[in-house]
């Protein structure tokens, strides 16, 4: 895993400012700890920062090649599953490749096929490759965008980035946002509408798509997308079909030249890649697997049981690691850390994102990295097979808006009448939804209940997994770790997206044919175990901590946020917290004491990038 960046611009000389090249690729260094470079020419400038972790000897970017008079030249970030097999066929069609890394098997297959290279491609990538003889570049995202590029393109000029500091680092580009990116943030987030770059004239290249930058301008196409059609196994040949796919995906995301590890929580996802991993590990004869977990210093004193997290992960862990043998590490922080831990997070994200819940991921990732590179999570399993509560409960599932995000009229009230008049935050969020209901690949014979889950599982996969995706990503790579998530395995979605509702909760459970797909791998305990989210803290002094610092903001007449909020309404409700937001505001954690985390990270990055509203 690395950081990329770019600017492709027609009206300079790029080899006059090699200066701003390094400074926007200097702003990715914590992706790319091990190794920089760049690469520049009269209208292309490249810039890399490399996390080691593929053939680290001769991977190198950003990397050239020539074929016949023509030079290509690749930054990329990512991972490619079937590295192996592409390498091959090109073998077979004339190329010789000099190092093992799949930067050169990804650079080749772009040399070979051109644009038509993505289809071909298992992995999670952002790329960009330009074609020295046609003056053009190319830039692809994986299908389900679990690496993240943003870009800008204005007035014939290009500027690009794994994260969006990369392009805020360009001095022609000012740190601003208009009523769009207000509504983002103040009632979408911490989620992002696809594409969205929160920043005026910023977009994110969304999943599943690829852009072409050239003299007469770019095009946006979409190469992947979901798309439904009659699912023909009946109940055993579905469990065993998803078996033998995430078991195939799991061998294939092990592979790595530097030390490997999983995210265990105890929970079905992610004790089923462990296993998996394990088993690999003691066939291929590479010893025990290493596992860790996270949680928080006195949580077993504070913890309560509640309809979103039924048990504590611990004792469950306990139960896999010894029947698997993993050599496990239980990682702990305090209160002090973890609120620390919010304005750092806000640098990772470059935006306010998911309060403790980030924080506590960020501080995870940094002591993970202490002893490996690539960590393997079980990210996505919930959207793809209907996990949540919300995909089990009436009244989210007969809201007419996103089901882990219930709260929008709450949220709304606690803002400035001014700012509400101008963004028009309810109906903003209203216009998304609608957006996202229309794209929704219909199948026809669907009736009205099989049509809703349809919708849920879609509204998920592309609105709410994106969040979680983001939050691994950035949380992750600002410490230097690459995790990967087997789960969003393109040939997996696309079968389970078609599976019928009542065959995903088979036995009557939710992600029943998961656990039917894994009778025997797991013990029959951890497999019938409810679910139960990612840990946050339930330490009162997390809450107490939040609150004062709100409260600080509020006496602070020079606070950025203050134009923004109803400063009296969240005064009284962090002096006297009457419960009001006890139920999540956002998915399944965010409750009260992240309410006033998220204002307080808002504030931060008000005043940290010194944003300008226009």
């Amino acid at each position: 895993m690395c950081g990329l960046t770019g600017w492709i611009d027609w009206n300079k000389d790029l080899t006059q400012y090699p200066s701003v090249l390094e400074h926007m690729t200097d702003t990715l260094a914590p992706r790319g700890p091990d190794a920089s470079g760049t690469w520049i020419t009269p209208h292309c400038a490249l810039g890399h920062r490399r996390l080691s972790v593929m053939d680290p000897a001769n991977g190198a970017q950003p990397m050239s090649r020539k074929a016949g008079e023509n030079t290509y030249v690749i930054v990329y970030n990512g991972e490619l599953y079937n590295a192996p097999e592409l390498r091959r066929e090109l073998e077979l069609r004339g190329h010789a490749f000099q190092t093992t890394c799949d930067t050169e098997v990804l650079l080749v297959s772009y040399i070979e096929w051109g644009k038509a290279c993505v289809d071909r491609l298992n992995g999670i990538f952002a790329f960009a490759v330009w074609n020295d003889e046609e003056q053009s570049l190319f830039l692809a995202r994986d299908r389900l965008g679990v690496k993240p590029l943003f870009y800008s393109y204005m007035n014939g000029r290009l500027l690009f980035g794994s994260e969006p500091k990369a392009i805020l680092a360009h001095p022609d580009f000012p740190a601003e946002i208009g009523f769009e990116g207000l509504a983002e943030i103040f009632a979408v987030g911490p989620a992002r509408t696809p594409g969205h770059g929160i920043y005026r004239n910023m977009q994110e290249l969304r999943p599943g798509c690829c852009m072409r930058v050239d003299r007469s301008g770019a095009n946006v196409r979409t190469y992947w997308k979901l798309e439904s059609r009659p699912h023909e196994d009946d109940v055993d040949a579905t469990a065993e079909k998803v078996r033998e796919l995430l078991s195939d995906t799991v061998r294939r995301q092990l592979v790595s030249d530097v030390p490997i590890c999983t995210l265990l929580s105890g929970g079905l996802d992610s004790s089923a890649l462990t296993t998996f991993a394990a088993h690999h590990y003691r066939e291929s004869g590479l010893g025990p697997l290493n596992t860790y977990s996270v949680d928080y210093v006195d949580n077993d004193k504070h913890f309560k049981a509640n309809a979103f997290q039924p048990n504590a992960d611990k004792p469950w862990i306990a139960r896999m690691t010894e029947y698997l043998g993993t050599e496990h590490t239980y990682v702990e922080f305090d209160t002090p850390e973890l609120v620390d831990s919010l304005k750092t997070v806000v640098t990772a994200r470059d935006t306010p994102g998911m309060a403790d819940v980030d924080g506590s991921l960020y501080l995870f990732c940094r002591e993970i990295k202490r002893n490996a590179t690539v960590a393997i999570s079980g990210e996505a399993a919930d959207e793809i097979f209907g996990g949540y509560p919300w995909f089990h409960r009436e009244e989210a599932l007969n809201a007419d808006t996103f089901p882990w995000a219930l709260a929008t009229a709450e949220r709304v009230g606690l803002l400035s009448p001014d700012l509400v008049d101008w963004v028009k935050p309810e109906q903003y969020v209203k216009d998304r939804y609608a957006q996202a209901l229309s794209e929704v690949p219909r199948l026809a014979g669907e009736n009205k209940q099989q049509n809703r889950m349809r919708e849920m599982s879609y509204l998920n996969i592309t609105r709410f997994m994106p969040t979680l995706l983001d939050r691994k990503d950035r949380m992750s790579m600002a410490v230097g770790l690459e995790v990967r998530v087997p789960f969003c395995d393109h040939r997996l979605v696309e079968y389970v997206w078609n599976i019928p509702w009542e065959i995903k909760t088979a036995g009557d459970r939710e992600k029943g044919i998961l656990r039917k797909a894994l009778r025997g791998v797991l013990p029959e305990d951890v497999l019938t175990r409810k679910k139960s989210p990612y840990p946050k803290t339930h330490n009162p002094n997390y809450l107490a901590a939040v609150r004062t610092w709100v409260l600080d903001i509020l006496n602070d007449p020079s606070s950025p946020i203050l134009q923004f909020i109803d400063a009296a309404k969240i005064r009284r409700l962090a002096e006297d917290d009457q419960g009001r937001f006890n139920l999540p505001w956002f998915g399944q954690l965010m409750t009260g004491p992240q309410l006033f985390a998220y204002l307080a990270q808002v504030d931060t990055w008000l005043r940290q990038y010194r944003i300008v509203v226009r």
